[in-house]
């Protein structure tokens, strides 16, 4: 007579979306990933890794929505760094010839969200 195998009892997860409640099974990957934070438009982080050639931002000073705050080079290309937000500029992390990497913190505006 075969040896009865033990049924293993699958474990289901509860999931909310948009108030509903779901059963599921979750994968690892979905239980280990990141979680979401959303994105302060006030801290301006470097998109690419590069060297910072000028900076026009300075502590204290207004700025209004596209101005310049300082120029990247990156692969040989200049790029402008615009203010996404109107707001006062709270703290420059970078100076003229410093090397950045990826997502690396530059500048800090203090700004009014729009509610």
């Amino acid at each position: 007579m075969p040896k009865k195998e033990k049924e293993e009892k699958i474990r289901y997860s509860s999931l909310v979306v948009d108030g509903v409640k779901y059963k599921t099974l979750l994968t690892q990957k979905f239980i280990d990933r990141p979680i979401f934070t959303e994105k302060d438009p006030g801290m301006v982080k470097a998109f690419i890794p590069g060297t910072i050639l000028k900076v026009r931002a300075k502590k204290g000073k207004r700025v209004k929505e596209g101005d310049l705050l300082l120029i990247l080079e990156a692969m040989k290309m200049r790029n402008v760094v615009a203010a996404p937000v109107d707001g006062v500029i709270r703290k420059v992390h970078v100076k003229s010839l410093d090397k950045v990497s990826k997502n690396q913190l530059m500048v800090e505006i203090d700004h009014e969200e729009n509610k």
